[in-house]
Formats: C-alpha cells, structure tokens, sequence
C-alpha cells in the first residue's frame, strides 16, 4: 500500500515538474533560476525515495540517469569530474566480454556437439542481419531526404571542434597503387583477414569481439571433435566459467546506477542542454528515424513471430538503458545475453547470435551514418543522385563492422568515407557537439535489434522456450 502510494507521489511530482519545464522553455511564465533548481532536487529526493522503496535495479538507473541530468545542469564542473566513475563502470564491464563470450560459445558448441546447428545458426543469423541493416539504411536515407535538416544550415555558426584525422593504414597504402576497380576486392579479403586472431590474448585486451567469436567457434568445433573422456573436463570448465562470469555480471550491475549517473552527468555538464537547440532538426530526423526503424521493422517481426512484445521490452530495459547512458554497446553484452537467456533463448545461441551481431547487426549505426552522411553532404551544398547516396550508405555499413563496442567510433568511419567521396569534413566538426546525443539512441537500437535477433534465431531454429517469458510472474507469485 505504502509502495503504491509513493508511486502515485512520484507520477504527481515528475508530472508537474515537466509542466512547469515545458511553460518556462516556451516563455509563457518567467520561473527564476533558484525556483527551477529547488523544484529539480524536490524531484531528486523523491525519485530517490521511490528507488529506495522498489529497490529495483532498472528504477536506480533510471533514477541515477536523471540525477545525472541535474547535478550537469546545476554543477556543471562536478559533473565532468564524474566522468571516471562512469569510464570505471565501462572497464569493470569489459573484463567480462572476453571470459563470457570464450566460456559461453565453447560450451555451447562442444557442450552439445552439434556441428549443423552452429552452420544453421551462422546463415540464418547473416541474413537476418543484411535484412535488418538494409532496411535501416534505406529508413535513414528516407528520413533525411525527407526532412532536409541539412538544407540552409548556417555551417559558420555550428561548434566546431578540433576532428580526429583517421591515419593511413598499411591497406590504404596498398589500395593507392591498385587500380579502383579491384579496391572492393582487397577491401572484402582485408576485412576476411581481420576476422581471425593472430594473438587470442591481444584479440581480449584490444577488446576484438569478432575476433573473440571467431576464436571460440574454432575451439569449440575442434573440442567438440575430441572423444568423450578428454572433452568432458573443459566443457565442464566452460559450463562452470559461463555461470561465474554471470553471476559476476549481477555483481558489477550493482554498481550501474553510479555509472549511468556519472556518464549522464558529465554528458550534460560538458555539452549542456542548450546544444540541442543548434542542431536540432539533424537531432529530431535521427531520432523519428529510429522510432520508425523500431516501429516498422522490429515491432512487425515481433508481432509477427508471436513474440510477447511488452515482456520483451521488459526484459531488455536494463542493458538498454545502460547502452543509453554510456553510449557503449560493450557495457550493455553481459546483461544483454543474461536477460534474452532468462527469456528464454537458449544459451548456445544467445552466446552466438549477439556478439556475431555487434559487428554486423549494427541496426542504430546504419541508419545513423547513412543519414549523417547525407546530412554533411546537404550541410555543403552538394546535390548527390539517389544512386551517389547508395554508394555511400553502403560503403559506411561495409566499414562500419566492429564499431559497436566503442564509443563514437562511428565519427571516425564517417570520417574516412566523407574523405573518400569528397565531402567536406568541417561539417562533420559541427556534428560533434551533438554526437553524444545521437551515440545514446543508436546504441540504444543496436541493444534491441540484437537482443530481438536472438529470439528471431531460436524461433527460426524451434528451440525458444515460449513458457519462459511468463516465468518470473509465476515465481514471484510463489
């Protein structure tokens, strides 16, 4: 009685609080500075109290999301001082990546011994993958064309900051002195070439998932090829470390809330909420764009394969929330295989299907780069053919593989590929200020299209436990 009565408290609270936010930011009534201050912290403590009362997790990050929020509007220079708390949650988080995703794949393929399904799993997992990235690519396309954010933009007033300048690699070295008809090529057998590890050790510590999977793949069919008597003790080491470093996930989760907090603070104290208002159309497109790529494409695959969408959506809220506010896939992949396991997708393909789809399920950062790119071209003046823009949203998604797990590393690829059809990259600068901003939504909807991936596979392959979803009422009820 007591929990629903500070539940309606805090809908009431929150409720008011953006009505008076919404009155001050279109000027109808003047609130002062220290009025709009004491009315944020009255809400502070009582999401705080709500928290301590549900004492859920997704309610503590969520609640430390917000917090975040006004200790970057109300002390800025403390909230960028937050940052390492949240940069230690995101290195606490990738010391897990390596060890799950060895100790899980191996496992489940010499575990169960069967070769076929790892072969099945790998085709169907692909096309769904080219399916859902194309459909992205083409919804960003249409998006920006649709609104023309870039248009008009006055370039000479957008913030400009110093751009990274990707370094010439050994390959592009050697595509200067290949003719252009033979680039794609070298760029395909480039890119087969990065998939496998030279060092298993190096691939963990430069945090290479794909190269992790591959790894693991390859042991588990080779200890799966073993007799009985010499396979049995490391399945069994793999089985007892895949069950460790999840309940070693639970324990770091408890610290999640600090880091979402500070993340979401040094966010805001570093760029502040009036960047919003100097890019925002480019914002807005960005964001309509992925409601429609989650709305039009997603959804309909739910529905369609009779998945139960608001307990799916139940399930994902934790590491996608997390993916939000650290704008980093990585930190989301522990708590990302857990949740779609206990909802019931078998652990031999959760363990295969999302870290395969982090390289080449990147739903978000398709259509983002797709529509970023456009946009830059816009921003300068430059009139691209329909066939021009297919060119170059399909070289971002080709380039794009394996960017997930750092943070704007996508800028970097946009980079590169706006040198590489001639566009101009102090317009990209411009985006920057507000990179942040749109790195948290398409990381978000990388987060959902792989965890939706997975359920896709396991129905594909008959092996989702259509039971499981509805477990946990039934436990809590008991």
């Amino acid at each position: 009685m007591l929990k629903t009565k500070i539940g309606l408290i805090t809908l009431i609270t929150v409720t008011l609080a953006c009505i008076i936010a919404v009155l001050y930011e279109f000027k109808v009534v003047g609130f002062s500075h220290e009025f709009l201050m004491a009315v944020r912290w009255i809400v502070a403590t009582v999401l705080v109290v709500n928290a301590l009362y549900k004492k859920n997790l997704t309610t503590w990050i969520l609640t430390c999301m917000i917090l975040g929020i006004f200790v970057g509007l109300d002390f800025p220079n403390l909230a960028i001082s937050l940052q390492p708390l949240s940069k230690g949650f995101i290195k606490l988080v990738k010391t897990i990546v390596g060890p799950i995703l060895f100790a899980t794949l191996v496992y489940g393929i010499a575990g169960h011994s069967d070769l076929k399904q790892v072969g099945r799993m790998a085709w169907k997992s692909m096309l769904y993958f080219f399916c859902a990235t194309t459909c992205a690519i083409f919804i960003g396309l249409g998006a920006i064309n649709l609104t023309k954010a870039g248009v008009g933009v006055d370039v000479a007033h957008m913030p400009h900051e110093e751009l990274p300048v990707p370094k010439e690699s050994l390959d592009e070295h050697v595509l200067k002195s290949l003719p252009d008809n033979v680039h794609p090529v070298y760029k395909f057998t480039a890119f087969v070439r990065d998939l496998f590890p030279e060092n298993i050790v190096k691939s963990v510590a430069d945090n290479q998932v794909l190269q992790i999977v591959v790894f693991s793949v390859l042991f588990g069919i080779g200890l799966a090829m073993v007799d009985e008597k010499k396979r049995k003790p490391l399945v069994d080491f793999t089985e007892s470390m895949s069950e460790t470093m999840f309940k070693f996930t639970n324990i770091i989760m408890y610290f999640a809330p600090v880091g979402v907090g500070a993340a979401m603070a040094y966010t805001v104290g570093h760029l502040g909420v009036d960047i919003l208002k100097n890019l925002f159309m480019l914002l807005a497109t960005l964001y309509f764009a992925l409601f429609c790529f989650l709305t039009l494409v997603l959804l309909p695959v739910a529905l369609y394969l009779k998945i139960p969408v608001k307990r799916f959506i139940n399930a994902i809220k934790e590491p996608v929330s997390i993916a939000f506010a650290t704008t980093s896939s990585d930190a989301a992949l522990p708590k990302a295989m857990s949740a779609m396991e206990k909802f019931g997708v078998p652990r031999k393909i959760v363990s295969f299907v999302i870290p395969t789809g982090y390289s080449f399920n990147l739903d978000g950062t398709s259509l983002y780069l797709s529509l970023a790119a456009i946009f830059v071209a816009q921003a300068a003046g430059i009139h691209l053919t329909f066939g021009q823009q297919l060119m170059i949203a399909f070289t971002l998604m080709i380039t794009s593989k394996g960017v997930a797990a750092v943070p704007r590393a996508s800028l970097i690829i946009l980079i590169a590929t706006a040198d590489q059809f001639g566009l101009p990259t102090f317009v990209i600068a411009a985006i920057l200020g507000i990179d942040e901003l749109m790195d948290m939504a398409r990381t978000s909807v990388n987060v959902v299209g792989n965890c939706l991936a997975t359920v896709v596979v396991a129905k594909w392959e008959g092996e989702f436990d259509e039971e499981a979803p509805y477990r946990e009422d039934t436990e809590e009820l008991v």
